[in-house]
């Protein structure tokens, strides 16, 4: 129940994951945005694995290794916001034949976006463990577990924020100006979470 509690104020404080979903959301639709989000969940899982394998602790024990994540994953943001930029002027809604690959790549690029973050490791490595009980089983399941309830928690807060941002969208679809503007607007997005990650310092 702690537990819960403590990934409903994780997940309830707006922070770049539901910037990102919502921005995805208001320009490409509630596809993109539940797409982005299992990018985002997946790559969680994926911590959450790493942890349980002790992979995690090469953030604390290499320092270098989390600049170099660091650094990385700024610059696949920004080249997101390159990239979102150039294609401002197109439709922000996908036409039918697109709409499959367009689901593909957000969910990549929210699990890529997921996993380029050392914050999530840091969070992981800070949060999990408090509530791991080495004599109650497999510390790899409970962790998973704990990812699970992290998620299904994200699932319900960040779905509420999907769907209101895309019910958003679809009202103001039809307008050039919304379109170029929702893009614009994700663009930036890319391009703040990127300047966020190189400006801030391991704590």
């Amino acid at each position: 129940m702690l537990f819960s509690i403590a990934c409903l104020a994780l997940t309830a404080t707006p922070g770049p994951d539901m910037l990102l979903i919502a921005s995805r959301s208001v320009s490409q639709g509630r596809s993109a945005g539940f797409a982005s989000l299992a990018g985002i969940q997946t790559g969680t899982y994926i911590h959450a694995l790493a942890m349980a394998l002790g992979l995690s602790q090469l953030f604390l024990i290499v320092p270098l290794a989390y600049d170099i994540v660091r650094y990385v994953g700024a610059a696949y943001l920004l080249y997101l916001a390159i990239q979102v930029f150039r294609s401002s002027g197109q439709s922000a809604f996908p036409a039918p034949d697109t709409q499959r690959y367009a689901v593909a790549e957000m969910f990549w690029q929210g699990l890529l976006t997921n996993l380029l973050n050392p914050k999530m490791v840091l969070f992981v490595l800070a949060l999990f463990p408090q509530f791991v009980r080495p004599e109650a089983g497999s510390i790899a399941v409970q962790i998973l577990v704990l990812a699970t309830v992290l998620n299904l928690i994200g699932l319900l807060v960040n779905g509420i924020v999907i769907l209101m941002a895309s019910h958003m969208g679809l009202m103001f679809a039809g307008r050039s100006r919304f379109r170029r503007a929702s893009q614009l607007f994700l663009g930036t997005v890319f391009a703040g979470l990127a300047v966020r990650l190189l400006l801030e310092e391991r704590r």
